[in-house]
């Protein structure tokens, strides 16, 4: 009785927790420059917010009157629900909605409105009062954290825009298949993405709730 024969596809596919990390090693020089200007277009808007402190006053007042501040203080003593709501936020209104969505339509158009969201940001934690800074302790490793996994879906942004515009770039006969491509490398990377969402919303609704009141009590 003679074995069938297996498909070298199938056998040399890399498992699925493996292939994201593939595509971000196939892609470093890009991943290395979205790091880059995502953390230094963040670090400009800190700087810029501490040179002119009304502009992050301006985006606190903008907080409390939308009913953001007066929402946070209010789950901030319920973790579990508070890190639910961190990651809808995180997941649907900005890698979703800034990110992801206007480059489905116009290529690499996220990637624009994400600078433009890393700089405001910046402008926002930059702290005006003893309290903040303590409270930047805890909460500059939810920033790197969870700007980590807007980076990887940022990457997946470029990927969809080059596989779309250069569909040969990824063996693709047509800008129609380059475009599935793309969305599909889009995919993997969503899922590490993801999971640094989960860590950094758990980490950043549990560390608001016991972290940063004991640090300016010990600190201040």
């Amino acid at each position: 009785m003679t074995s069938l024969p297996i498909s070298t596809e199938l056998t040399s596919r890399p498992p699925l927790w493996r292939r994201p990390l593939k595509i971000i090693r196939e892609n470093k020089r890009a991943y290395l420059i979205i790091n880059l200007a995502t953390y230094g277009l963040a670090i400009i808007g800190f700087l810029i917010g501490l040179a002119f402190p009304a502009l992050s006053v301006a985006k606190v007042t903008g907080l409390q009157e939308n009913g953001t501040e007066a929402m946070v203080v209010w789950l901030i003593n319920i973790p579990p629900l508070f890190a639910l709501v961190i990651l809808a936020v995180n997941v649907f209104q900005l890698s979703l909605l800034t990110i992801v969505l206007p480059s489905l339509v116009v290529p690499f158009a996220g990637l624009a409105f994400f600078g433009y969201w890393a700089v405001q940001t910046g402008i926002t934690l930059a702290p005006g009062t003893p309290e903040g800074w303590v409270s930047l302790i805890p909460h500059s490793l939810t920033f790197v954290i969870e700007l980590q996994a807007y980076v990887i879906v940022a990457l997946g942004t470029y990927r969809l825009g080059s596989s779309w515009l250069f569909p040969r770039s990824v063996g693709a006969p047509n800008r129609r298949r380059g475009y599935l491509q793309g969305l599909k490398q889009l995919g993997l990377l969503a899922l590490p993405a993801i999971a640094l969402l989960i860590i950094g919303a758990v980490w950043e609704a549990y560390s608001l709730r016991y972290f940063v009141y004991p640090l300016q009590q010990l600190l201040l």
